[in-house]
């Protein structure tokens, strides 16, 4: 007799299917009353079943069509919201798009008549359901209805900050009638912010243009546009910035710093604000810390074996500068903070000083300097001698006078780590002898110097094969034989990486190992080139081939690879 699943049950069809056996599906009927799912709800927690096979057999039962992932990406967001964004969660359904008189909509259950009754009515249209899997509906419905509540009308939105500014006494800083602001720029500033926090971003760019304001976000290491307020607003939004971080309101033509600190229901965050006067009005660049318990550590940065086992020798001895180099937002001081995770113990006394104090970290006495009262680096660190320190972190090299502390430090029995902004690891040689340090005191404090940047990941949810331009492949500095080679991979974009095609960032380094051989050319003066070739021949890793190596791990793209390395 002929299979027919129309008039089958779901475990028969998947059986037929040989997804699962009849044995597993007897499991779950005996389980199934005490979860409270379905059977093939049940089968996927029992972990005999995937999502996508429980929609196929829903598709071979039922009849409806299956949502393709790529039909998620480009959704019209006003047909999103015709279905309110709480009866949507609730009941696992998403408007797709229009067909006719009738409306599109995607459902985990689209044989459950009170919903579908329901949506009748909500819609006031012909519903024509198609089946999506629970996961995937769950990243889509997060995606756009977030979409949603950050660009609908700023009169629309829910009224009240979802977190408190502060000043550094931990006194609330209110917004009062003498700011003169408007209830829609506080609750704009409300969802800026609050947007920011929960998408992990690191920057608020706000910018005047010629019509309207662009609000951007920094979302691994890339700005993305999240709104754009009408330009009307865009005094209010500055003021407001002003008042939260006790900036000077009436100053329009000078460029002025501040910060906030935001205590929020998870957690704290500290906000650096500079503001600079433009030839459209004033910009905002808010640059973003998480104040809260640090979570990295040396084995999740992106380090190969080799180079962990190398970083984790240096970090151990008991004296010597460690620099990590290279520009703002590359990583630096979450790498220098993961080091003082791994040797901290109860036998050591680790002290950091740091503008601002990024990461807390427990068991580590942590000093963040106050220029305006006159804690500055320079007189910090004399002070810090004199709390028996064994392992000093300062937060980076500014000056003659900061790099002169250190290396006094490091030549009297302590272990220092501190940052230099630099483009590479010879580099680095090079910018502390233009600070001012005698070459002979750089070579006989030198440990280990460490560049480093971060590139984004592909998104896993999205990678495919991709074929490179021969100008990217030059760009690059890999050859047309050496590219037959490589499996090149990108991202194309999904519902999981917001169609970015990058998910997360991981670091790339270069790690120049303080030799006798790279002790001598600095004695002797060398520049940077020569030792770097030196360096090359002794097996430098420099941080083109590191991410040459990441890109053929199919972790990054060779645009990436572009973007922040230069071939030798």
């Amino acid at each position: 007799m002929t299979f027919n699943p129309q008039f089958a049950q779901i475990d028969e069809i998947l059986i037929h299917n040989g997804v699962v056996t009849e044995e597993q599906v007897k499991e779950a009927f005996v389980k199934q009353k005490n979860f409270g799912l379905k059977i093939g709800e049940t089968l996927i927690k029992l972990g005999y079943l995937n999502e996508e096979e429980l929609v196929k057999a829903l598709h071979l039962q039922l009849g409806y069509d299956i949502i393709d992932e790529e039909q998620l990406l480009n959704l019209n967001s006003e047909i999103v919201k015709l279905i309110p964004e709480p009866f949507a969660v609730e009941n696992r359904v998403i408007a797709i798009r229009e067909q006719g008189n009738s409306i599109i909509v995607a459902m985990t259950d689209p044989e459950n008549i009170v919903i579908y009754d329901n949506l009748k009515k909500i819609l006031g249209r012909p519903i024509t359901p198609v089946l999506i899997s629970e996961s995937i509906l769950t990243d889509t419905l997060e995606r756009y209805y977030k979409s949603i509540r950050t660009t609908t009308q700023v009169e629309d939105a829910v009224g009240g900050f979802e977190f408190v500014a502060v000043d550094e006494d931990e006194n609330e800083v209110t917004i009062d009638s003498k700011a003169k602001l408007d209830a829609p720029v506080v609750k704009l500033v409300n969802l800026m912010i609050t947007e920011a926090i929960r998408s992990n971003a690191t920057d608020i760019h706000i910018e005047p243009l010629t019509k309207h304001t662009r609000v951007r976000l920094r979302v691994d290491g890339a700005l993305r546009e999240v709104m754009s307020p009408p330009i009307g607003m865009h005094t209010g939004i500055v003021s407001l910035v002003k008042v939260m971080s006790r900036l000077n309101i009436a100053e329009r033509r000078l460029p002025q710093d501040g910060h906030i600190s935001l205590k929020t229901a998870l957690k704290r965050v500290d906000v650096r604000v500079s503001i600079v006067p433009t030839v459209t009005g004033e910009k905002v660049v808010m640059r973003l810390l998480d104040k809260g318990e640090f979570g990295f550590n040396l084995d999740t940065l992106g380090f190969t074996q080799e180079n962990r086992e190398m970083f984790k020798k240096w970090i151990r001895r008991p004296y010597g500068i460690i620099i990590a180099s290279g520009p703002t937002g590359s990583g630096k001081s979450t790498t220098l903070h993961a080091a003082l995770k791994e040797i901290m113990d109860i036998e050591s006394n680790i002290v950091t000083v740091e503008d601002p104090v990024e990461y807390r970290l427990d068991g580590v006495t942590q000093i963040e300097t106050k220029e305006k009262i006159g804690l500055k680096f320079a007189n910090t660190l004399r002070h810090v001698l004199r709390q028996d320190p064994d392992i000093v972190l300062i937060g980076e090299i500014r000056d003659e006078e900061t790099a002169d502390i250190a290396i006094k430090y490091s030549l009297t029995g302590h272990l220092v780590f501190t940052t230099l902004h630099a483009n590479d690891a010879p580099a680095t040689i090079t910018r502390l002898i233009d600070i001012g340090i005698p070459p002979y005191l750089v070579a006989s404090s030198l440990n280990l110097i460490m560049a480093q940047r971060l590139v984004r990941k592909i998104c896993p949810h999205c990678k495919a094969d991709y074929v490179p331009a021969e100008e990217e492949l030059y760009d690059a500095g890999i050859t047309t034989s050496e590219a037959k080679d490589i499996n090149f991979k990108k991202g194309t974009g999904c519902v999981h990486c917001d169609n970015t095609g990058y998910s997360g960032r991981t670091g790339i380094f270069e790690m120049l190992e303080v030799s006798s051989k790279i002790r001598k050319l600095i004695f002797e003066e060398s520049n940077q080139d020569v030792i770097r070739d030196v360096s090359i021949k002794n097996g430098l890793q420099t941080l083109h081939d590191s991410a040459i190596l990441k890109m053929k791990q199919g972790i990054t793209s060779i645009k990436e690879v572009i973007k922040l390395t230069v071939s030798d």
